[in-house]
């Protein structure tokens, strides 16, 4: 069992035990004692534009040090620039400090090895097991050096526009592009600039307290608004450490990541370079795996998480996976979900199918999903007692093969998520509402 690391890096309140200066310091030399090559190797620092990520990229600057190793710092860079960046300095490792869409007052480090990929657990727990152990400081000579990289958003900017054809432009095309005052402010406007888009910015000025308020992938509203005002031909939204993307269409419907997915899968198959199954998770919709299956398309489910979808990716040679919530690999392009790569891709999609956004959507038929959340006073086990397995086998039997029950511990907080989806959209909230009554009972039954 890991005391530190959830399931993507470490992540919580600011000032809290394990998100504070003097726990960050430590992690950093923790870190650099197990990913450090010896003396002389360098490891990267980036993040996201919250006022917390001054303080605990001098901690962890300082930690880093501290164990011998030397240091880059990126400033503000999305977590996909600092995994590919970490690929092209041949660095031993990339840290970034974010907590991806949440706000402000949370924070977080992720790690990347000298390959750009999220840490197996037994490394996370090579670090664990360092953190336990005393601070000692390597001898002065030995000491690792901190230098700033200049030109880390331009190199970035540049690895990105290479994942489309080099002939490909987006001229014509008018696009709104909220960066959520987060990591890709400085570079997501650009890119799609550069490559003959015009664009209309927007949570471009951050201030270190309003990352992801009221914009980005996870508040959409007013990005919907801006494309029909603007008579956009769409929108893009990250999240606030751009491995995120969802997207809007001219009339300021959200487009979600099952749905990009499937425009890029579409657009691989036409082009004879898909390989391999795609893959979702659990929260995937129905109707999207059954889209994929018209076309003749392989679909895997995995646990939600990226780092589980890529898993099954490298362990099957398959190169498209993702999110509802706009988590996209695209293992052909890059070595974890990316943002700005990912929302390339479908652009071009749309030029090479020579197809539009709603064209492509349409082909997708969203089953309706009810997701509750019952919150439990304690952490124990819900999902398998008896009552609640009767429950969902009558749900199941209900549906007859026209949807799916889900309910799963979060791995995160002390809730039970139980989600139906099916055909018709009366029968999945009578469905979820009966589960979730059901598991309340039981929650009761168990305080008593």
């Amino acid at each position: 069992m890991r005391k530190y690391f959830g399931t993507d890096g470490i992540r919580g309140r600011v000032g809290e035990p394990n998100i504070s200066p003097d726990f960050v310091l430590k992690l950093g030399w923790a870190a650099g004692r197990v990913l450090g090559h010896g003396p002389g190797s360098t490891i990267l620092i980036g993040k996201d534009t919250r006022i917390s990520g001054y303080m605990f990229e001098s901690a962890l600057e300082a930690g880093l040090a501290a164990a011998g190793v030397n240091i880059r710092l990126l400033g503000p860079m999305s977590t996909p620039g600092v995994a590919y960046l970490t690929r092209t300095f041949r660095a031993a490792a990339g840290i970034v400090i974010t907590a991806s869409h949440n706000p402000y007052q949370d924070n977080g480090i992720k790690f990347f090895s000298a390959d750009g990929d999220k840490l197996p657990d037994e490394v996370e727990l090579a670090i664990e097991a360092e953190l336990e152990r005393p601070l000692h400081t390597v001898d002065a000579a030995a000491l690792g050096k901190a230098r700033r990289v200049e030109d880390a958003g331009g190199r970035y900017i540049e690895f990105c526009k290479s994942t489309i054809p080099a002939a490909m432009n987006f001229r014509g095309l008018k696009l709104v592009v909220d960066c959520a005052h987060g990591a890709t402010y400085n570079t997501a406007p650009y890119v799609f600039e550069e490559l003959g888009a015009e664009v209309l910015p927007m949570g471009t000025e951050p201030d270190g307290l309003n990352i992801n308020r009221n914009v980005g992938s996870t508040s959409p509203g007013a990005l919907c608004k801006a494309v029909v005002e603007a008579g956009a031909d769409l929108g893009i939204a990250f999240d606030g450490d751009g491995d995120r993307v969802l997207m809007v269409n001219s009339r300021g419907a959200m487009v979600d990541g099952d749905d990009l997915l499937y425009i890029i899968a579409r657009s691989r198959q036409t082009a004879g370079t898909l390989r391999g199954d795609v893959v979702g998770t659990l929260m995937s919709n129905l109707g999207f795996e059954h889209a994929l299956h018209r076309l003749g398309i392989g679909f895997a489910r995995t646990q939600v998480g990226d780092r589980y979808i890529m898993e099954h990716l490298k362990r099957t040679d398959a190169i498209l996976g993702g999110e509802p919530s706009g988590h996209i690999i695209c293992r052909d392009r890059t070595s974890t979900g990316d943002g700005i790569v990912a929302a390339l891709q479908v652009l071009a999609a749309l030029r090479r199918l020579e197809l539009s956004l709603d064209d492509l959507c349409a082909e997708v038929e969203h089953y309706p999903q009810v997701l509750i959340n019952i919150r439990l006073p304690e952490r124990r086990e819900i999902v398998s007692l008896p009552a609640v397995v009767d429950a969902v086998f009558m749900a199941e039997q209900e549906l007859a093969g026209r949807g799916r029950v889900l309910l799963r511990p979060s791995g995160t907080e002390p809730l039970v998520r139980v989600m139906v989806e099916g055909a018709e959209g009366a029968q999945v909230q009578a469905l979820a509402d009966r589960l979730a009554a059901v598991v309340r009972d039981q929650i009761a039954a168990g305080a008593a």
